[in-house]
């Protein structure tokens, strides 16, 4: 089997404009399923709709839309496809020195400066910022030149002024790595993206790296702050949450479904990840939704 690398995604701002902002609708946004990264900061709006963010070695579920802020070269897969039931996604890009370096050391500039250091690790946003934000970016998105640059510039201060958000790459390392790494976890990721429904062996994913198993182990945990056992795991949890809060299957059914052969397992680190039982989760999600 043939295995992608992440692709290198050359972004060309809008014409007349510092920055790129682009408007799919639905699942028009085909990236979807490819590791990709780029120099460009990317600031994502989906408006409704469910699905997976995968983001650095950072595997979630969302509900309801989504904001989040992925800092340079950060790997990570696009956030809507068939599945998602999204109205639309903005997606606006632009490249931390898009205004020239110098301004982020004028003091009314600190703030976003800061913003963007912080979304090297991926930051998604709350509820009431994402409903907020996003009827701003809509605005902007259809304004012009300098009122759309004007525009930009106060959702970055707005986003830069909340408490209301969660980092999503905790730990020093971001994967922020050289680009033969990128090429590397970007493989190993996508395979886990592919067969998380298997059983998947150190062996197997070791050789797939080209490494030895100790070797790999520590290379992984040196990577993305957490073993790959948690990794896979972390994988097939997400997908669980999908599945108990979207589709009406038994409990038995989105334990298998999700890649784990043992009942009392899958309870077990649900639990741990999710601090509550899937029946639990599967009620108190559907309470917040009615």
């Amino acid at each position: 089997m043939k295995h992608s690398h992440p692709a290198f995604e050359a972004v060309k701002p809008n014409i007349g404009s510092s920055f790129t902002s682009l408007k799919f609708f639905q699942n028009e946004n085909i990236k979807s399923h490819v590791w990709h990264y780029h120099p460009e900061v990317e600031l994502i709006f989906v408006c409704g709709g469910s699905g997976k963010r995968q983001i650095g070695s950072n595997i979630s579920y969302f509900s309801d839309g989504d904001l989040v802020l992925m800092g340079s070269n950060l790997p990570h897969c696009g956030m809507t496809n068939e599945n998602t039931n999204n109205e639309y996604e903005m997606v606006i890009q632009f490249k931390p020195d898009f205004l020239g370096e110098p301004i982020w050391e004028l003091p009314e500039m600190h703030r976003i400066a800061h913003l963007l250091e912080r979304s090297k690790a991926g930051i998604v946003f709350a509820e009431n910022v994402k409903k907020t934000i996003g009827k701003k970016i809509g605005e902007m998105h259809e304004s012009s030149s300098l009122e759309r640059l004007v525009k930009f510039l106060e959702i970055l201060d707005a986003l830069a002024s909340t408490q209301d958000y969660r980092i999503l790459n905790a730990g020093k390392y971001y994967l922020q790595t050289q680009v033969e790494d990128n090429d590397r976890i970007n493989l190993i990721f996508n395979y886990v993206k592919d067969h998380f429904k298997e059983q998947i062996t150190l062996d197997e994913i070791s050789e797939l790296a080209n490494m030895k198993v100790p070797s790999f182990c520590r290379y992984f945990k040196k990577i993305t702050n957490k073993t790959f056992t948690q990794f896979v795991n972390e994988y097939r949890i997400t997908h669980s949450l999908k599945l108990l809060a979207e589709k009406p299957m038994s409990i038995t059914e989105v334990c298998f479904e999700s890649g784990f052969n043992n009942f009392s397992y899958f309870n077990k680190t649900f639990k741990e990840y999710i601090q509550k039982s899937p029946s639990q989760y599967r009620k108190e999600f559907n309470y917040f939704m009615e």
